[in-house]
């Protein structure tokens, strides 16, 4: 799951940095949380074009993941203070723990790869779950993650880095600013079914 808050272009993204420095904490020990990175994005900073508040979350099941967006906990603080964000929600189809899991990632991308209706879908995930695989023994990987869109059809891989992210043309590239891993250690490894 993830939303994105575009920020203006002159917004002091120091307002955000605070925040976080401030409530991040907030969510170490969520039931049914595997993770929550606290991302952002900085305009001109990594080839940036925006100024974006931008979290992401692995949830260990999908009620866990509603009772955060409607059950009155944390979510309602970025509604009372940003309005409601749209929020995007794939199904997860594998995680990996890289060589560096056990340190503090400091950047992070997402991938957003369409699903052509003249492809094989079978075979689509195959080799997305084939790169999958490839990335979670690159050095520097924290945690990677894939996942399926439905609704647009697109294959989404998120990775999380120890210091830097590999520069894709067609990824986005975050800073972490806190990781909150509450359920990490028991994130299932591999492909999800």
């Amino acid at each position: 799951m993830q939303y994105e808050i575009t920020l203006p272009a002159d917004y002091d993204m120091t307002i955000i940095r605070e925040r976080v420095s401030t409530r991040g904490h907030a969510l170490d020990d969520r039931a049914g949380l595997g993770l929550k990175a606290y991302l952002i994005r900085e305009r001109g900073a990594a080839g940036s074009p925006v100024n974006q508040y931008a979290p992401f979350y692995l949830w260990h099941e999908a009620g866990r993941m509603g009772e955060f967006l409607v059950g009155g906990g944390g979510f309602q603080g970025i509604v009372g203070d940003f309005g409601r964000p749209v929020v995007q929600h794939w199904t997860g189809l594998a995680v990996e723990a890289g060589p560096a899991r056990g340190t503090a990632p400091l950047a992070a991308s997402r991938r957003l790869t369409p699903m052509p209706a003249s492809a094989d879908l079978t075979e689509q995930v195959a080799g997305a779950l084939a790169e999958l695989r490839d990335l979670g023994g690159a050095q520097g990987l924290h945690t990677a993650a894939l996942a399926v869109d439905p609704h647009h059809w697109r294959l989404m891989t998120f990775s999380l880095w120890e210091r830097e992210a590999p520069r894709l043309a067609e990824a986005e590239h975050y800073e972490v600013l806190h990781l909150s891993a509450p359920g990490l250690a028991s994130l299932p490894r591999g492909r999800a079914w």
